[in-house]
């Protein structure tokens, strides 16, 4: 493996090997290295913009404000005020003089014809560079209209996107032990890190209403105002996107004391493992949600591994590449490939942390490559150097697969297709098939070699 593709990025690559597993990540990007990793503000936004019944305003210039309007799935069940953008639009005599009149003004006009349940203001690079006092401005619209008025502190240089994660978990844990949970069920759950991309939240919720638990908040795939107010009523936080997440289950946990379990929903064997590490959590207090946990994956399994079986027979051999924004998908993936007979070459991610990567390297086979916050001059390299016949990635590397004549499924938050739960596994494991056997590849050279034949 060249690792001295750019002088900088050694120590964020490393190959699973005889030598000891060492990589460093977390980190700001090299400078030049046309990396995929984004700024706070983006990191807020990710997270916060699936709460379908509130208002994201964004305080600052115009060009902040392309990063808003429909940035991903975030399929809504009902409100769909997500959608809409807007934006103070900063110009230069605002810069000068301060934009909190018009942050103001603008609040003022946007609650009043949209009636939202509560409002996200969300700081950009000026507005930290210029002062505006946007938790004074905030407050007078809180009480003016009555509804929680949340400013973000999302000023883009203060750090990457994972900074921009807890930035929007903070803002959330303003809203949460807010409403009244006497209602709620002993065996109770919210759903932490999903963002309902493809109407994947809808498939984990109808798994566990049918083992008898309760969901009281999705955090924040359809997410509602209403829900996270009252969400420290639930026993406890399942975590699927940690990066994204965590902090405000941490949060939660030392406030309300609510615990946490880190589950995946992607690929049979995590998805499995999710039902039954929450049966087994709740199974004092109802002894037959563990045997109801286990007729549910009994059922779909029967549904889903005939379907495998075919898709395995001619998929058997070939090998995947990784890289997609949050870690937790890396594990999992690993787990389903194999399941496909397939065998992963490389595997990264945007924003993983050392623990992540310890884990993603105990899953991986002998000669895996495992980069951090890697860039398009690498993922060429590693495609040509492992000889990949998948790349699993998002748009911004779908380009780089079919310029190498390599299949490319997008696994990040422009897809349209659900890839989680035991009919995800099925959905993925189609597209898959259909992407590696397709028979245009017959006619594509796949490397340097064979191009100038």
């Amino acid at each position: 493996m060249d690792t001295g593709l750019l002088k900088g990025r050694e120590r964020q690559i490393h190959e699973k090997g005889d030598k000891p597993f060492e990589i460093e990540c977390d980190k700001g990007s090299l400078s030049g290295a046309v990396s995929q990793r984004a700024c706070v503000f983006c990191g807020s936004r990710v997270v916060l913009y699936p709460i379908a019944d509130a208002l994201h305003l964004v305080h600052g210039p115009i060009g902040c404000a392309s990063y808003t309007w429909d940035i991903r799935g975030a399929l809504s069940s009902g409100p769909q005020l997500h959608r809409l953008s807007f934006s103070t639009d900063l110009r230069e005599k605002d810069v000068i003089f301060g934009g909190e009149i018009k942050l103001e003004q603008a609040l003022n006009e946007l609650i009043e014809l949209h009636s939202p349940k509560a409002a996200f203001v969300y700081s950009t690079c000026i507005v930290g560079i210029i002062g505006d006092d946007l938790e004074a401005v905030a407050k007078r619209a809180s009480e003016k209209y009555g509804i929680p008025v949340i400013p973000v502190q999302s000023e883009g240089f203060k750090g990457n996107k994972r900074a921009g994660y807890n930035a929007a978990c903070r803002a959330m844990g303003r809203l949460v032990g807010t409403s009244d949970t006497s209602a709620i069920s002993p065996v109770s759950v919210n759903i932490l890190g999903d963002f309902n991309l493809a109407g994947e939240i809808w498939i984990i919720r109808e798994y566990l209403e049918r083992m008898g638990v309760e969901v009281v908040a999705n955090i924040t795939g359809d997410g509602r105002v209403g829900d996270l107010m009252r969400a420290h009523g639930a026993a406890v936080n399942l975590v699927q996107c940690s990066g994204s997440t965590m902090d405000l289950a941490r949060m939660m946990d030392d406030k309300y004391g609510t615990p946490t379990l880190r589950v995946s929903y992607f690929g049979v064997e995590d998805m499995a493992q999710a039902l039954y590490d929450v049966a087994d959590f709740f199974k004092d207090q109802d002894p037959g949600i563990v045997e109801r946990a286990a007729a549910l994956v009994r059922e779909e399994l029967e549904l889903l591994m005939p379907k495998l079986e075919r898709y395995r027979r001619d998929l058997n051999g070939k090998r995947a590449a990784l890289y997609v924004g949050g870690a937790f998908k890396a594990f999992s993936l690993v787990k389903a490939f194999r399941l496909l007979g397939m065998k992963v070459v490389m595997a990264g991610s945007q924003t993983g942390t050392r623990e992540d990567y310890e884990e993603l390297h105990a899953v991986t086979d002998e000669g895996t490559i495992i980069v951090d916050d890697t860039n398009p001059l690498e993922l060429v390299q590693f495609i040509k150097e492992k000889k990949v016949d998948v790349l699993v990635g998002g748009v911004k590397e779908r380009p780089i697969a079919y310029k190498l004549g390599v299949g490319f499924c997008d696994h990040n938050h422009e897809r349209k297709e659900a890839l989680e739960g035991f009919v995800g596994m099925a959905n993925f494991a189609e597209e898959i098939h259909r992407t590696v056997m397709s028979p245009v590849w017959r006619f594509v050279p796949r490397n340097e070699e064979s191009s100038g034949e």
